[in-house]
This record gives C-alpha cells, sequence and structure tokens, in this order.
C-alpha cells in the first residue's frame, strides 16, 4: 500500500475535520428549554398549542466547497478515498440540512442521512416500523409491574456512574456531569457524559446509559481521536449514526440492561416519526407518547425529537430516532455473520472509531497494514468475545424455531 497514497488521503481527511467542525447537525436543530417550559405551562393550564420554535439562520456554504473540493481529490477506488468521498456527501447533506432549518426541506435531507422506518430491513421483508409494533405489543401485554419506576435522582445515578466509569479506566478519563439546560435524558462526548439535572431515572438507567452512552459513544470518540491518519473517526459523522446507535442498544441487550420499557420508548419514536411523515402534527404525536403512559415532560421531549428542524404542522419528521431499531438489526447481522465467518475481530474493529459496517469491512487492510491502529479501550463485554459468541450461537439457532408452531 503506497506510503503517497495514504499522505494524500490523511491530508484530505485533516481537511475534512476542519471543514466540518460547525455542523453540530443534532445541537443546531435542539430546541431551547424554554419552548417546553412554556407548552407544559399552557398544557396544565389546559390548553393545546403547538410550540414556537426559531432556529438560527445558517450559511455553510463555505465549508461545503470545501467539502466538495476534498471529495474531488479523494481516490473512490482506495479505501481511505472511498470512506471520505461518502464522508464529505453525508457532511455536505448535513450542512443543506441545517441551512434549511424550520422548512420542508428538512425532511428530505433526514431521510437521505437517516433514511425512512416503512423500508425493509436487508434480508427480511419486515420494516422497521413491522419491528417496532411487534415490541410495543409485547410491552404493552406484560405485567405492569415488569416496569421499573424512575426514582433515582440525577446527583445519585452521578456518582453511580463516575465510580463505574473511574473504575473501567483505573483514573478519571470521562467526567459525569449535571447539565440543567438538556431536554434530553442524557448525552456523550468522548470527555463527558451529561445528565439532566432534574430527571429520575430508573434502576435500569445506570447500565444502560454506561453501556450504551459511555461504552459505545465515548469509547469510539476516544479511540478515533488516537488515530494518525483519520482523526475524523473521532467524530460522530451523520452517516456513523445507524451503526453507532445500533451497536449501543446491542450492548445494552448483550449485557443484559435493556429491559422492555426501554425497547417501548425506541419503538414508540420509530412509530412516531412514521405517524409524523403519515400527516400527524406536532400534537398528535405528542398524544401518543402520552397515550402510551410518559408524563407530559417526557411525552414533550420525545416529540420534540421527531419534530426538530421540521414544521410541526404534519407531514415532516427528522428520522434520526428510526436508526435505533435499523441499527439493532444490521449490527446483530453482522456480528452473527462475523461469527459464522470466523471473523469476529471485525466485531472489536467497529470500537476504533466511528465508522459503518461497510468502512470497518473496506478498512480490513487499512487495519492488517497497521495505517488504521486497533482500538485502545474495549468495553468488557466485547474484550471476552466468547460470551458474545455464545449468545449469537444460540441466537443463530433460536432463530430457526417457529413459535407459531408450538
Amino acid at each position: 500500500m503506497a506510503d503517497a497514497d495514504i499522505a494524500h488521503h490523511a491530508a484530505l481527511d485533516a481537511r475534512m475535520v476542519a471543514a466540518a467542525r460547525g455542523v453540530r447537525l443534532l445541537s443546531l436543530a435542539s430546541w431551547s428549554p424554554a419552548v417546553q417550559q412554556r407548552f407544559l405551562a399552557a398544557f396544565e393550564g389546559g390548553r393545546r398549542v403547538l410550540p414556537e420554535v426559531t432556529y438560527p439562520a445558517l450559511d455553510f456554504s463555505d465549508a461545503r466547497r470545501e467539502l466538495a473540493a476534498i471529495g474531488a481529490a479523494a481516490d473512490p477506488a482506495h479505501p481511505l478515498g472511498a470512506y471520505l468521498l461518502e464522508s464529505t456527501r453525508a457532511w455536505d447533506t448535513a450542512a443543506q440540512l441545517l441551512e434549511a432549518l424550520g422548512t420542508p426541506a428538512v425532511t428530505a435531507h433526514a431521510i437521505a442521512l437517516y433514511g425512512r422506518p416503512d423500508v425493509p430491513v436487508p434480508g427480511s421483508a419486515a420494516t422497521t416500523c413491522d419491528a417496532a409494533r411487534h415490541f410495543i405489543r409485547i410491552a404493552d401485554e406484560l405485567d405492569p409491574g415488569l416496569l421499573a419506576e424512575a426514582d433515582i435522582d440525577a446527583p445519585t445515578l452521578q456518582a453511580q456512574l463516575q465510580h463505574d466509569l473511574d473504575a473501567f479506566f483505573g483514573e478519571r478519563v470521562i467526567a459525569v456531569e449535571l447539565d440543567a439546560g438538556m431536554i434530553a435524558k442524557a448525552a456523550a462526548g468522548a470527555y463527558r457524559l451529561r445528565l439532566r439535572a432534574d430527571a429520575l431515572y430508573s434502576i435500569h438507567d445506570r447500565g444502560q446509559l454506561l453501556q450504551h452512552e459511555a461504552f459505545v459513544h465515548s469509547l469510539t470518540a476516544l479511540n478515533g481521536r488516537a488515530q494518525t491518519v483519520l482523526p475524523s473517526l473521532a467524530m460522530a459523522s451523520p452517516r456513523t449514526t445507524c451503526t453507532q446507535e445500533g451497536l449501543a442498544v446491542l450492548a445494552e441487550q448483550i449485557t443484559g440492561h435493556i429491559d422492555i420499557a426501554r425497547m417501548k420508548r425506541i419503538s414508540l419514536r420509530t412509530e412516531a416519526i412514521a405517524q409524523a411523515l403519515a400527516g400527524a402534527d406536532f400534537l398528535e404525536v405528542f398524544d401518543v407518547f402520552h397515550g402510551a403512559g410518559q408524563d407530559a415532560a417526557e411525552s414533550f421531549a420525545s416529540a420534540q425529537r421527531v419534530f426538530r428542524g421540521v414544521p410541526l404542522t404534519g407531514g415532516h419528521a427528522f428520522t434520526k430516532d428510526a436508526v435505533y431499531l435499523r441499527g439493532l438489526i444490521h449490527v446483530h447481522t453482522f456480528f452473527r455473520q462475523s461469527l459464522a465467518q470466523r471473523a469476529l475481530p471485525r466485531c472489536r474493529q467497529l470500537f476504533a472509531g466511528k465508522m459503518t459496517l461497510d468502512d470497518v469491512q473496506r478498512f480490513a487492510p487499512m487495519f492488517d497494514a497497521g495505517v488504521i491502529a486497533p482500538p485502545r479501550w474495549l468495553p468488557p463485554w466485547l474484550a471476552h468475545a466468547g460470551g458474545v459468541a455464545g449468545m449469537l450461537a444460540f441466537s443463530l439457532f433460536a432463530n430457526r424455531i417457529r413459535l407459531d408452531r408450538l
């Protein structure tokens, strides 16, 4: 593998990191906490009104020109060049989405980045919506006593998670912080895990946040920052979201920390996106979550995830949350396939940075040559792959059993 080609693409990657740095898709499309406060105050007073959301006017024309130049200079026949070409196109779409915030055009850009929930998953006639309705139905049929109460305050969970992380790293690498300005209950970066200061958490949340946020999102960012040739592997590119979220939910599942209430929340978001695309407005989507048992504050937070950046009057959606179930299906299938092909090391390589399933396969010669470094940090469940192999081996056989024939 020619050193000149590697150096050429490494230089292009550094340019891409600089060009895309300001394209902060989720933070720029998110709503102010004041929007939630006004809505909830009106709701408690018996008034149902659409939220009033304003977005900044953004211009990424310089960044988009630079991204186009980087893509044009990349060699699509080279693994690094193909990665850069796909990445620059995704960042360009994300920039166009941000420039169109508040308009119907955002929906098309979101679908280009994250897909739709009504498209069949590979290898099946079933759609992500079908999977979502399956989990919602099962959750609704179960004994309510199986659902855990959210009775742990944020400072208590902060202390618990900080202890877990310090024990894993042997030092303070990721700081767990409280944030009063969040609408989401948690968010992770490379060195920081934020919890919403006024939120209550269930007994399952500790394991879910540790496995999902810290041991997937944070670890892949940390490992990506250690890459010398492709530092962009530390960035949360929208093209990697499906694999990232699928890997994170799989981590919850494999470690036994996902509960049926969590599966229902993820599934409800997928169903809500489908309903919004079909014409439901913000209030109708809010009712979907509220009618499913979420309180008013959580229902608002769930509904705003569906309507980030798009008009609130129906027929539009920010489709990012549809990737959780689809990503889980894709990553689970990838792990099963890797087991069948005796290629479990590929699963470890997914943690070398934030990448797609296609990336980790095209990067195989890059890993072999040492161009891309192996992950420094691995979650405990993957560091001991024998247990993963046992679970997947049983899954391969269990899938052949038809419950409707028993």
